[in-house]
C-alpha cells in the first residue's frame, strides 16, 4: 500500500474509533461539555483525514472514500439514539399508519391510540425517571410516560417522510425498536456518497470532494445514530440538482426529485434559487418549479383524503416555539442581534436572503446549480443560526458537491449550540460565538481566493489544493462539463 494511502487509512481508523466512543458516550444530559469535546476530537480527525487525502494517488481515492464511508457510517449503529428523541416519533408515526390511522389526526397521548402503545415507547413506573421521558397526565397512581417528544401535539413531518416511516415499520421485525431506522438511515447516507461520486465523475471532477460528506462526523451522529430524516431530504436534493446539471434539457426530472425532497422535510425548498441558477426564460424556470410544486401537492393529497384534520399538524406551533417569529425567544438570529434591534432581525433576514437568491438566479452557473444552492443555504444558516445540529446535513451534502470546505464550519456550529450550549445554559451566547467564527471562516477563505486571482470560482477539476468560492460563478465563465 502506498505510504500516503496508509497514512490516510490510519487517520480514518482513528476517526472511526473516536466516533464509536463518542456515540457510546451518553453525556448529553449528564455531561454536555464533555460530550462536545468528543465531538471536537472527531472534527479534528476529520480535518486531518481530508488533508491526508489530498496526497493520495488518484487510483486509490474512490476505494478509500468508499471504505471510509462504510466505516464511518457503521459507527452510528453502536448505540441507541443519544442526543435526540425524534426517532421515537418516526417509529410511532410508522406504527400508527400501519394500523390504518392517519398520523396527522391524533397526538401520541390521545386515548384513541392506547391500543398501539407498548412498554418501549410508553414505559411505566420506575422507567419514567429518565431525563428524556415526557409524563402522560391522568394515568392513575402509577407513573406513565413516553419517549416521544411533544406527545400532546400532532406530527409535523411531510408526506414523503411519513411514507418512509411507514415503509420502515412494514419491513421491521417485531421488537426491532430503533435499529431498522438506523440501518435505513445508514443506507441512505451511503447513497448520498454514491450520488455525489457519480455526479463528480460525470463532470470530470476530483472525487476527493465526496469525503466532505462521506467522512463528516455529522453524518454518523445525526443521520445514522439519531436517524434524522433530513438525510433522505439531502439524498433527494443531491439527485435533483445532479439531474439539472446532467440533463439540462429535461429540467422537469430534476424538479420532480426536488419536489420529493421538499415533501420530505420542507427545508430543501431553500435550494430552489440554486436550481434556477442562470435561468433567463420563464419557460425554463417553470420546468423546474411546476413539477416540484406538483409533486409536493400530490404527495400530500392521499393524506388529505385520509385525514380528518390538518395535514400540517404542529408545523405552525413548531415555528413559533423555535422563535423564528420572535427573535428574543432563543438563539435565533444571534449574529444579527449583536448589531441590530431584535425587531429588525426577521425583516433583515428576508431582505438579505431575497438579495442572495436573486443574485444566484441571475449570475449563477446552470451547470453547477449546487454552487448557488450552497451559497443561499449557507447564508441562511449564518443569519438564522439554527440550534439543531442535524439541519446541517443538507449543507454538508451541498459542500461535498461544490468542494467549498469553508462552509463546513457551519456544520460544526450547530453541535456547538445544541450540545455545548447546554453546558453553560446559554445557547444564545454560544450561537453568537460559534456561528460568528464560522461566518468569519467563509469570509476569510473567500477573500484569500479572490486575492489569489481565482475570482471566487472553484476549479472544475475539483482540486482541493485551491479553496472554494464564496459566491457562484457567472454562467459566462463556467467550465464545460466533460
Amino acid at each position: 500500500m502506498n505510504s500516503r494511502t496508509a497514512l490516510t487509512a490510519t487517520v480514518l481508523a482513528a476517526l472511526t474509533t473516536v466516533l464509536v466512543l463518542t456515540v457510546r458516550y451518553d453525556g448529553y444530559f449528564a455531561d454536555p461539555g464533555g460530550l462536545f469535546w468528543w465531538y471536537a476530537a472527531c472534527w479534528v480527525l476529520f480535518v486531518g483525514a481530508l488533508l491526508a487525502l489530498r496526497r493520495v494517488p488518484s487510483s486509490h481515492v474512490v476505494p478509500l472514500i468508499a471504505a471510509g464511508a462504510i466505516a464511518v457510517t457503521v459507527t452510528g449503529l453502536v448505540a441507541q439514539p443519544r442526543t435526540s428523541t425524534d426517532s421515537y416519533r418516526y417509529v410511532w408515526d410508522g406504527r400508527v399508519q400501519s394500523a390504518g390511522v392517519s398520523p396527522y389526526d391524533h397526538a401520541p397521548q390521545d386515548p384513541e391510540l392506547i391500543r398501539l402503545r407498548d412498554s418501549w415507547l410508553f414505559p411505566t413506573g420506575a422507567a419514567c425517571t429518565g431525563p428524556d421521558r415526557a409524563r402522560i397526565p391522568g394515568a392513575g397512581p402509577v407513573p406513565h410516560c413516553t419517549r416521544l417528544n411533544r406527545p400532546t401535539v400532532h406530527t409535523i413531518y411531510p408526506p414523503v417522510a411519513e411514507a418512509y416511516f411507514l415503509a420502515v415499520d412494514q419491513l421491521s421485525p417485531e421488537g426491532a425498536r430503533h435499529k431498522p431506522l438506523q440501518i435505513g438511515s445508514g443506507l441512505i447516507a451511503l447513497g448520498v456518497t454514491g450520488a455525489v461520486l457519480l455526479i463528480l465523475r460525470r463532470r470530470g471532477t476530483d472525487p476527493r470532494r465526496a469525503a466532505y460528506w462521506a467522512w463528516c462526523p455529522v453524518v454518523p451522529i445525526e443521520a445514522v445514530n439519531n436517524t434524522h430524516v433530513d438525510v433522505l431530504g439531502a439524498l433527494l436534493t443531491v439527485i435533483g440538482l445532479g439531474l439539472l446539471a446532467v440533463l439540462p434539457h429535461r429540467r422537469s426530472a430534476g424538479g420532480l426529485v426536488l419536489g420529493a425532497a421538499i415533501a420530505t422535510k420542507l427545508m430543501p425548498a431553500i435550494v430552489l434559487p440554486g436550481a434556477l441558477s442562470g435561468v433567463r426564460r420563464v419557460r425554463d424556470a417553470t420546468a423546474v418549479l411546476l413539477p416540484a410544486a406538483a409533486f409536493t401537492v400530490l404527495a400530500y393529497l392521499p393524506y388529505v383524503l385520509l385525514s380528518d384534520g390538518s395535514v400540517f399538524g404542529y408545523l405552525g406551533g413548531y415555528v413559533e416555539e423555535e422563535g423564528y417569529d420572535d427573535p428574543a425567544a432563543g438563539p435565533r438570529y444571534a449574529l444579527l442581534r449583536l448589531v441590530l434591534p431584535d425587531s429588525w432581525a426577521l425583516p433583515v433576514v428576508l431582505a438579505v436572503m431575497a438579495g442572495v437568491s436573486l443574485y444566484v438566479m441571475w449570475r449563477g452557473d446552470p451547470q453547477r446549480p449546487w454552487s448557488g444552492a450552497l451559497l443561499v443555504t449557507g447564508w441562511a444558516f449564518a443569519l438564522l443560526t439554527p440550534g439543531y445540529s442535524w439541519y446541517a446535513l443538507l449543507l454538508v451534502a451541498l459542500a461535498a458537491l461544490d468542494g467549498r470546505w469553508e462552509w463546513l464550519g457551519l456544520a460544526l456550529a450547530g453541535p456547538a449550540v445544541y450540545v455545548f450550549g447546554r453546558a453553560f445554559d446559554d445557547r444564545e451566547l454560544t450561537a453568537s460565538i460559534a456561528y460568528g467564527l464560522a461566518a468569519l471562516l467563509v469570509i476569510a477563505a473567500t477573500a484569500v481566493r479572490r486575492h489569489r486571482g481565482t475570482g471566487g470560482r472553484q476549479p472544475e477539476d475539483g482540486s482541493i489544493h485551491a479553496s472554494a468560492p464564496g459566491s457562484p460563478p457567472s454562467a459566462r465563465t463556467a467550465s464545460r462539463p466533460t
